[in-house]
C-alpha cells in the first residue's frame, strides 16, 4: 500500500482517541519535554490556550497529555512531533465540532454516562486506586473528574460518529480493488506474515440443580435483606456482584431499550417500577436480581448483582471425559473432526461452520502468527496438521471453566501478497485508502468553513492540511 509517510502518519492519528486535558487545568510534564524540531525556537513551556476549532479549545497541556497517553499505551514517541500532535488533536475537534452541527447525529448523555462507568471501572483496575487516578488526570476530586470524562467520552464519540458517518457509504468495486493492486509496484508489495487456521470443540461442564439453587437462595437472601431490614442494595452489590465493570459503582447502570445487554436482562429491567427489586433470573452470564432506582422515559436506571453459580471438580472432570471420548473418536476416525463440532460442541458461535475459528481483528478465519493471542498460540504452535490436541482447560471472559479440543487445519506459510490468494486483505487495504482520501477532502472543506485559529509558534508548524488558510 503506497502512501506518503505523512499521510499515513496522519491515518494512524485518526484511528486514536486520546484522554485531552481540560481548559482549566495546568499539569506537570509526566513525560520529558519534548525538543520540537519543527518550532524554531525553544521557550519555556507555559499552558495556555494554543488553538481553537470550531466550538473548542487546545491547550499546550493538552498535547502533553496526548504523549503520556502515547507513551502508556506502548508506542513510541521518540520521533513525534508537538506540531504533528497538535495537528492531530485538531483534527479530532473538527470532527466533534461538525457532528454538532450535524442533526442527523445524536450522542445522548445516557449513552456516554453508561460508557464512562465502564472506562472508570477499567481505570480504576489498572491504576488502582481512585486517588492515583485523580492524581494522573490532575484532578480535584472525583466529581471533578467525572465532569472531565464526560466532556472527554462525549467529544470522542462525537468524532467518531462523525468519521463513520463520511466513510459509511464508501465502497470498493472488485475492479478498483484489481487497479489498486495493480499500481503498487512488485518492490512495494506488502508481504503478509505466516498465518494459520484453527478449529476448536468447546465442552462444558454442567452445572448441577444443586449449585444453581444455591445461588438463587443467596440472591434470595439478599433481596430480603433490603427489602425487610432496609439494606443497602448498593453496598450488597459492590460486597457481592461478580460483574466486574459494575462492581466498584455497586451494580449501576443507565439503560435505554437499544443498550446492548441480553434480552433476558432487559426484559426483566424495563418489567420494574421504581424501587421495586426483581426476583432471580438467569441469563446467559448466570443469576441476576436488579432494582431500579428511577425511569426516566425510555431511560431506565438501576443497579443489578450477579452471581455465577460454583462448577464442582466433579462436573469439571465430567467435561474432560466427555472431551478425551471425543478426540478418541476423531483419532479413530469414527467422525470428522468438523462433524463433532456440529454435533458435539457446546459452543454456539463455531458449532455451525465446523468448529472454524474466526479472527476477531479481521473476521476471517485466518490468524497471523504474529499477532496471534498468545494463549492460543502456545496451545496450537507444536500441533502437526490435523493433529487433534488434548483435551485442555480453559476459562472464558466471564470466569466459566470448561474444556476444548484444538486443531490446526490449514497453514499458510508467509508470502509476498498474492491478488488471488490474499484478495479479502487486498480489498482490506484498498477500501482503507479510498476511506482515507474521502477523510481528507472532507477535511480540507470543512477547514475553510470552520473557525480556526492558531496561537504563537504552532503558526510555525508544517501541516499536512491548510490549518492557517493560506
Amino acid at each position: 500500500m503506497k502512501f506518503t509517510a505523512k499521510k499515513s502518519l496522519v491515518f494512524v492519528f485518526l484511528c486514536l482517541i486520546s484522554l485531552p486535558m481540560s481548559a482549566q487545568e495546568i499539569i506537570q510534564d509526566a513525560v520529558a519535554p519534548k525538543k520540537d524540531t519543527t518550532l524554531k525556537t525553544n521557550r519555556r513551556k507555559i499552558d495556555g490556550v494554543i488553538a481553537t476549532v470550531g466550538s473548542y479549545i487546545i491547550l499546550d497541556s493538552d498535547i502533553d497529555m496526548e504523549y503520556v497517553e502515547l507513551s502508556q499505551g506502548g508506542n513510541s514517541i521518540g520521533n513525534i512531533t508537538r506540531c504533528q500532535l497538535l495537528e492531530k488533536l485538531m483534527e479530532e475537534r473538527l470532527f466533534a465540532h461538525q457532528a454538532q452541527l450535524d442533526s442527523t447525529i445524536v450522542v445522548k448523555d445516557a449513552e456516554i454516562n453508561a460508557m464512562m462507568e465502564e472506562r472508570i471501572s477499567v481505570i480504576l483496575e489498572q491504576i488502582g486506586s481512585l486517588d492515583k487516578m485523580l492524581k494522573f488526570y490532575n484532578k480535584k476530586n472525583e466529581e471533578d473528574f467525572r465532569s472531565f470524562f464526560f466532556d472527554v467520552l462525549k467529544q470522542n464519540k462525537l468524532s467518531i460518529e462523525m468519521r463513520n458517518k463520511i466513510v459509511e457509504k464508501v465502497e470498493i468495486t472488485p475492479e478498483e480493488v484489481r487497479t489498486f493492486f495493480k499500481n503498487i509496484p512488485k518492490n512495494e508489495l506488502p508481504t503478509f506474515g505466516a498465518e494459520m487456521e484453527v478449529s476448536q470443540i468447546v465442552v462444558e461442564p454442567k452445572v448441577s440443580k444443586e449449585d444453581k439453587q444455591a445461588v438463587i437462595d443467596r440472591l434470595n437472601d439478599i433481596r430480603r435483606d433490603v427489602i425487610e431490614n432496609g439494606a443497602s442494595f448498593k453496598t450488597k452489590a459492590v460486597i457481592y456482584t461478580q460483574d466486574r465493570a459494575s462492581a466498584s459503582s455497586g451494580g449501576y447502570y443507565k439503560i435505554n431499550r437499544k443498550t446492548p445487554f441480553v434480552k433476558e436482562f432487559k426484559d426483566v429491567a424495563f418489567s420494574l417500577a421504581e424501587g421495586e427489586i426483581s426476583k432471580p433470573f438467569e441469563t446467559e452470564f448466570g443469576f441476576h436480581i436488579i432494582m431500579v432506582e428511577r425511569i426516566r422515559g425510555q431511560e431506565v436506571e438501576l443497579r443489578h448483582i450477579l452471581l455465577t453459580p460454583k462448577v464442582s471438580d466433579a462436573a469439571l472432570r465430567e467435561a474432560k471425559e466427555r472431551a478425551e471420548l471425543i478426540r478418541s473418536k476423531i483419532n479413530n476416525g469414527e467422525i470428522t473432526f468438523a462433524e463433532a463440532a456440529r454435533s458435539m460442541s457446546d459452543e454456539k458461535e463455531t458449532r455451525a461452520n465446523g468448529g472454524v475459528l474466526l479472527n476477531p481483528k479481521t473476521l476471517d478465519s485466518r490468524f497471523e502468527l504474529t499477532k496471534m493471542d498468545p494463549a492460543l498460540y502456545s496451545q496450537v504452535s507444536n500441533l502437526k496438521d490435523k493433529e487433534v490436541s488434548l483435551a485442555l482447560l480453559d476459562e472464558d471472559q466471564k470466569g466459566t471453566k470448561r474444556y476444548k479440543l484444538l486443531m490446526v487445519t490449514n497453514r499458510i506459510d508467509s508470502h509476498t501478497a498474492d491478488y488471488a490468494q490474499d484478495y479479502t486483505k487486498i480489498k482490506d487495504l484498498a477500501l482503507k485508502e479510498k476511506q482515507f482520501k474521502e477523510l481528507a477532502k472532507w477535511t480540507n472543506e470543512k477547514i475553510l468553513e470552520t473557525y480556526i485559529r492558531i496561537n504563537g509558534q504552532y503558526r510555525e508548524c508544517s501541516y499536512d492540511n491548510n490549518w492557517l488558510k493560506k
